[in-house]
C-alpha cells in the first residue's frame, strides 16, 4: 500500500521525547527515519527506567519505525559522511541547544548549500531568538513557565504539573505537522526551509480558553482541581465506590442531568437555569449533586449517564484505561519482537484512515542496530571501510 511519505528520508538527530516522537509520526506515515547518534549513544532517555531486558520502556515509546546508526559529527570524516547522507535525504530533525548545529558546521545555511531542498526542523525549549534562546527547557519547566501548572491542581494546594510530559507531546505533533507542511510547500516552490519550534511557544499557545479569557477580559483563571473555570457542573464526583468525571456542557444537557438525579425542577430553577447562574451558585449546586452521586456505585451512574447523553467516565489508572472494552475494540496496542528486549508492547498510532493502513514495521531500534546496512545501502561502503571507521571512532 502506498504511504504519503514513503519517498521521504529523515535524518533524526534528536533526543529525549518531543522531537523523536514527532519523527515517529513521520515514520508511521511511511518516511524512512534514520536515527543518528554519537558512538556510545547521545540519548539520555535510554537510561530512564523501567527497563525490559535492559531496554528503556521510555525510549521504546518514542522510536518505533526507525533505523539507528552511529556517526561522530565532531570528526571531520563523520561530518562529511553526514553531508553525503544529506544529499539523499529530505528532512533533518534536531533538538540540540541553540547554536550547536552552527558550531558543528551543520547550520541551515551549510545544509542548504549541500541540498537546497532540505527541510531542517529545530526543536528547543525557548526557540532560536529572545533572551532565553540558549537556556535549557525541560518539560516541567515549560509547564511552569507557560501558566499550565498554575491552573492545574487543587484550589487549596500547590500548582501541579500534568502527569505526562504534555509540552513534549504537544510539540511532537507540531514537529510532524510543520515538517509535512514544509514538504508540501517544497512541492510548490522546489525549496526547503528551516523550522524553529519552541516548547514554550507550543505550550503557551495551547493554553487556549485560559489565554483567551485573559487576553480579552483580563480574567486570570483559578486553579480548581477537577472543576472548570467557566462551566458547571463539570468535575469529578465520588460515587459509593469509585470517582467519575461528569461534564455537563450545556443548559439543555443540565436539564437531562437534573432529571436523571431526580430533580427535574432544577432545569427551570432561576438559580440553575443557565450556566452563568449555575456558576454563581456553584457551591450550593455541587454540594447537592455530591450528596446524590455518593449514594450509588459508579457503574450504575455511568449506565444512567450514558442513556441520558451526559458525558461521563470512570477515573481510571493506566491498567484500567488500557483494559477498557473501547480501547481493546479500537486495537490500540500491538506486540512486536525487539532485538534486545524480546517481546514488547507498543501503543499504536491513533490515526485511522479509510484508505491507509498505519503499520509498525520496525520495533524501536537498539543503538546503532542498522549502522552497517545503512552505510552500505546509502553510501556504498564495504566491510573493510566500515571496519576502519569503527576503529577510528567515526561510527
Amino acid at each position: 500500500m502506498t504511504k504519503p511519505l514513503e519517498d521521504i528520508r529523515v535524518l533524526d538527530l534528536s533526543r529525549v521525547y518531543a522531537a523523536p516522537a514527532g519523527a515517529v509520526m513521520l515514520a508511521d506515515l511511511g518516511a524512512d527515519v534514520i536515527r543518528v547518534e554519537q558512538p556510545g549513544g547521545t540519548d539520555s532517555m535510554r537510561d530512564w527506567g523501567p527497563f525490559l531486558n535492559g531496554e528503556s520502556t521510555y525510549y521504546i515509546s518514542a522510536n518505533r519505525n526507525k533505523r539507528s546508526i552511529t556517526l561522530n559529527l565532531k570528526e571531520q570524516q563523520g561530518k562529511e559522511m553526514f553531508l553525503e547522507l544529506l544529499k539523499k535525504s529530505d528532512v533533518v530533525i534536531e533538538n540540540f541547544k541553540t547554536g550547536t548545529m552552527e558550531k558543528l558546521g551543520l547550520g541551515y545555511e551549510e545544509l542548504r548549500n549541500v541540498n537546497p531542498r532540505i527541510v531542517l526542523c529545530s526543536v528547543t525549549g525557548f526557540g532560536h531568538t529572545g533572551p532565553l534562546s540558549k537556556a535549557p527547557g525541560f518539560d516541567p519547566v515549560i509547564q511552569a513557565m507557560s501558566g499550565l501548572m498554575d491552573v492545574t491542581g487543587a484550589n487549596d494546594g500547590e500548582a501541579t504539573r500534568v502527569g505526562i510530559p504534555i509540552a513534549d507531546i504537544l510539540t511532537s505533533l507540531y514537529v510532524a505537522l510543520s515538517v509535512t507542511a514544509a514538504l508540501r510547500q517544497r512541492d510548490l516552490t522546489g525549496e526547503g526551509q528551516a523550522i524553529d519550534l519552541s516548547l514554550l511557544d507550543v505550550q503557551v499557545s495551547s493554553m487556549a480558553n485560559v489565554a483567551s479569557a485573559y487576553l480579552n477580559t483580563g480574567m486570570i483563571s483559578e486553579r480548581l482541581g477537577n472543576g472548570h473555570n467557566n462551566v458547571t457542573p463539570y468535575q469529578v464526583f465520588q460515587c459509593k465506590d469509585d470517582p467519575i468525571m461528569i461534564c455537563v456542557g450545556s443548559d439543555g444537557m443540565f436539564k437531562k442531568f437534573a432529571l436523571l438525579l431526580g430533580h427535574p425542577e432544577w432545569g427551570t430553577d432561576s438559580r440553575y437555569v443557565t450556566n452563568s447562574v449555575r456558576k454563581d451558585n456553584e457551591v450550593e449546586l455541587v454540594g447537592q449533586i455530591t450528596r446524590i452521586i455518593e449514594t450509588k456505585p459508579a457503574h450504575e451512574w455511568l449506565v444512567k449517564l450514558e442513556e441520558s447523553g451526559v458525558p461521563a467516565g470512570r477515573v481510571n489508572n493506566i491498567a484500567q484505561a488500557l483494559e477498557q472494552e473501547q480501547v481493546i475494540a479500537r486495537d490500540s496496542v500491538e506486540t512486536m519482537e525487539h532485538s534486545v528486549a524480546g517481546s514488547v508492547k507498543l501503543m499504536k498510532n491513533p490515526m485511522r484512515f479509510s484508505g491507509l493502513n498505519i503499520e509498525t514495521l520496525l520495533p524501536p531500534p537498539s543503538l546503532g542496530e542498522h549502522t552497517e546496512s545503512v552505510y552500505k545501502e546509502l553510501l556504498g561502503l564495504n566491510e573493510e571501510q566500515l571496519k576502519k571507521l569503527k576503529e577510528t571512532n567515526v561510527i
